[in-house]
């Protein structure tokens, strides 16, 4: 990130923020997998999207897929079906009502889809951040300690800035949480997202 924050060349970047994840009939919802901590996650992040619109910036949004083989059932890897052996066709796939993001957030200006932790592995992400001219994302969604650390530090491999949402953020743990957050500081800028919000109004 440059040492002068511009709003028109940053982008927010949510990861896993999806009806399957966060809507009480969603893939996790129907399975009572779901968290207090993640659910207020959309409405913490939608003022720093509109701040960011405001000033010439975007919103992208990284949606974990499970592609669907030809009969329906998802391609599900190993690890993820042994600690969430609850998921079946349907789920996370494209075009379905739990693959969608959630209704707080949408629209999107750019939607990716990512098969694993980082949204930048086998995507079309850094291709779109180029394509656009953002050297800053402003990250936020689920996990703390999967998707979006993997994403931010897989933005750092790139020489791309990075601001972390850290009540934008959250785990199945708050402690998990509070850990990833201290372990992120080293790469990434932490900040709430009222205090997001502000730096983009006044572009520092």
């Amino acid at each position: 990130m440059s040492d002068t924050f511009d709003p028109g060349r940053s982008a927010v970047l949510t990861i896993d923020l999806q009806n399957d994840f966060l809507h009480p009939q969603g893939a996790y919802g129907r399975a009572g997998q779901s968290s207090p901590a993640i659910a207020p996650l959309p409405g913490r992040i939608a003022p720093v999207i509109a701040a960011l619109r405001g000033h010439g910036g975007h919103y992208v949004s990284a949606q974990f897929t499970l592609v669907p083989r030809p009969r329906g059932e998802p391609l599900i890897a190993p690890h993820l079906k042994a600690l969430r052996p609850f998921l079946t066709r349907g789920d996370f796939e494209p075009g379905a009502f739990g693959h969608d993001l959630v209704d707080a957030l949408k629209p999107a200006d750019f939607t990716v889809e990512k098969i694993n932790y980082s949204a930048f592995y086998q995507t079309r992400l850094e291709w779109v951040l180029g394509a656009i001219g953002v050297d800053t994302l402003i990250i936020g969604g689920i996990v703390t300690n999967g998707g979006v650390a993997s994403t931010v530090r897989d933005a750092h491999l790139r020489g791309i800035g990075t601001i972390l949402l850290s009540d934008g953020c959250a785990a199945f743990s708050d402690e998990v949480h509070e850990a990833t957050l201290i372990s992120l500081g080293s790469v990434t800028r932490v900040m709430t997202c009222a205090e997001a919000a502000a730096m983009i109004g006044d572009g520092s």
